[in-house]
């Protein structure tokens, strides 16, 4: 049964952690603008959903968007829905931007409240089991979900992997509850997973399904978990909710929608390469490392804990084995599915919290479990140290980094003047938790977690977001400026094209359908070829007589190859990289019949299935 305190308490408790989930997910959120290359076909999906009142199916630069179910442009276009736009979301990012941000701080308030209200073996003695003790451990779980890189950066971008990430965190949050107590209602759990497959598709339910079948096995009761989670009415529930939304897609979309979202974007994915996302098989094993530091010894040790030999407590003390499960389902998973990318480790960043806080409580007794306590916490600290270091010496190597996109890094990030903070707030991180150990049991168990948590929440607004904020002045800048000055110099019914780097944020800033082709030599054939040739939603054919200009924005590296030059473009604009050029279609005609003749004729029709 859960722990009885009183009311003030717990609200006490929600109200800090949704305070640090402000800080780190919501501060500052729509001051920069939207990262290339994904986020912006979201944010433009869901603002045409606004403006046209088609809710059933995302569409973006004149093309349906089978990538992702609709609820996470459901809840963008809410916020584009709203009136004042040109005040509050400028730059398009806080309407974008805000359901990944409140998903965060939702999964850090579940588990705050979830370890508040069930604390585990050995947080706090039972006679201070209502003590509000407790209290800490449930606060450094929060930090330590909130403060993963991986959620740091999916948290603040516009995406539904944070979303969907977070509805399967509260799914099995509230099923690891429901066992805990039996007493308490069951449809929660069923319905947030409907919501999940809203999100993602059926792969919800698959990594369900998997975490309960491991914790049944580890626990040596799998019928018990399955008399307590009812599945059938469950599913019955999770069906009724999530499957009208597909059904209506299939009858309106058809075939299309059916070879897209269900063979490319969830079997395709799964058994082989799609979109070039190759990675070895043990690249989720990296993921869980980079994912929780520095206190990924910590992750580890709780990790071995909760798979030790000795059955651990059932009921309301078994959350550290059900968090183990839950971690290695999803691990399990995605290491076989062939297409592996960093943000599929999101779901389980939930599960290494509650591992990480719960190891980083000391033992009871002296012992093997102890001794590996003690140099957990000395690798945590040592990890944390070694990276205050590489802040401390960033002059040093921040000069090596060249990206073509971000001109002038080094330059721009030592004049921020945020080095040196990141540096002392690393140092803090690594230096107080010493301070906490030392003092014993005068502190809360979890007490040096927390020391090493609070310096790097103070990071996040004084060095991370600033930084955040010169990235996109050198990165997304630029593009928003051509976006800009094609508004200003566009005729009507002159199309546009962008060629070389790709950046869907300039369909998005210039509400103009975008010709997007890349740095090959097939490029020029092929925009040439759709401008006579292709059929999307608001861009039909045309031939030069009709419209004998065309706007380009091109890169600087792809306006000096050999088949871009010699065409005597007028050039309008540039900004950062960019140019933008207004070039004759017939000149450019002639350029592709040459091209053509030569054997780089037009691809552009062959399918793709992430074209845009």
């Amino acid at each position: 049964m859960a722990i009885r305190f009183r009311p003030e308490r717990r609200l006490l408790l929600l109200a800090l952690v949704l305070l640090a989930g402000v800080v780190l997910f919501l501060w500052q959120l729509g001051s920069t603008g939207l990262v290339d290359e994904t986020p912006p076909l979201f944010a433009a999906s869901a603002r045409a959903m606004a403006e046209t009142g088609d809710w059933l199916i995302p569409r973006v630069n004149g093309l349906p968007r089978y990538d992702k179910p609709p609820l996470v442009y459901w809840l963008m276009g809410l916020g584009y829905s709203l009136p004042g736009q040109a005040r509050w979301n400028p730059l398009g990012t806080w309407a974008a931007r805000l359901p990944s941000a409140l998903a965060a701080v939702a999964v850090m308030l579940t588990l705050a409240d979830t370890l508040q209200r069930w604390p585990q073996p050995g947080s706090v003695p039972p006679e201070q089991a209502s003590s509000g003790r407790q209290g800490v451990t449930a606060m450094a779980a929060a930090l330590a979900f909130g403060l993963s890189p991986l959620v740091l950066l999916w948290g603040r971008i516009a995406v539904s992997d944070a979303l969907f990430s977070a509805l399967v965190a509260i799914t099995l949050l509230l099923s690891w509850r429901a066992l805990a107590d039996p007493t308490g209602p069951i449809w929660p759990v069923w319905l947030t997973l409907a919501l999940a497959v809203l999100a993602k598709g059926p792969v919800a339910v698959v990594l369900c399904s998997l975490t309960w079948g491991l914790f049944g096995l580890l626990q040596a009761d799998p019928a018990g978990v399955v008399r307590r989670l009812r599945p059938w009415p469950g599913l019955l529930l999770t069906a009724a909710v999530a499957l009208p939304w597909y059904g209506a897609a299939l009858l309106v979309e058809g075939r299309p929608f059916w070879d897209s979202f269900f063979g490319y974007h969830n079997l395709q994915r799964f058994t082989s390469v799609v979109n070039d996302h190759l990675a070895p098989w043990w690249f989720f094993a990296l993921m869980l490392v980079i994912a929780s530091l520095p206190a990924t010894p910590l992750l580890l040790l709780g990790l071995a804990q909760a798979l030790a030999p000795a059955r651990q407590p059932a009921g309301a003390g078994s959350l550290q084995r059900f968090a183990a499960c839950w971690l290695l389902a999803i691990l399990l998973f995605f290491t076989l599915a062939a297409t592996k990318l960093p943000s599929y480790w999101l779901p389980a960043t939930p599960a290494a919290a509650v591992l990480i806080a719960l190891a980083a409580r000391p033992p009871a007794v002296a012992g093997p479990w102890r001794r590996a306590w003690f140099g957990a916490w000395g690798l945590s600290a040592a990890l944390t140290l070694v990276l205050a270091l590489a802040f401390a010496l960033a002059p040093r190597w921040l000069p090596l980094v060249h990206d073509p996109e971000l001109p002038g890094l080094a330059a721009a990030v030592m004049a921020s003047g945020r080095i040196p903070v990141a540096a002392w707030c690393w140092l803090a991180a690594a230096g107080l938790p010493l301070v906490a150990l030392a003092a014993g049991r005068r502190l809360p168990a979890a007490a040096p977690l927390l020391a090493l948590q609070l310096p790097l929440v103070l990071f996040v607004p004084l060095v991370l977001l600033p930084l955040w904020a010169v990235g996109d002045q050198l990165r997304g800048a630029p593009v928003r400026a051509m976006a800009a000055e094609v508004r200003r110099q566009r005729q009507p019914q002159e199309r546009l094209a962008m060629v070389g780097i790709l950046k869907p944020s300039l369909h998005y800033y210039s509400r103009q359908l975008v010709i997007y082709e890349g740095r090959s030599e097939h490029a020029l054939v092929n925009v040439a070829d759709r401008l006579r040739h292709e059929h999307r939603r608001g861009l039909e054919p045309t031939a030069p007589e009709r419209n004998p200009t065309l706007l380009v924005v091109i890169d600087r590296a792809t306006a000096a190859s050999p088949w871009w030059q010699g065409l005597e473009p007028q050039e309008l604009g540039r900004a950062g990289l960019y140019r933008l050029w207004r070039l004759d279609r017939r000149r450019l005609e002639q350029r592709a019949a040459a091209l053509t003749r030569a054997g780089h004729g037009a691809t552009w029709s062959r399918p793709r299935p992430e074209r845009y």
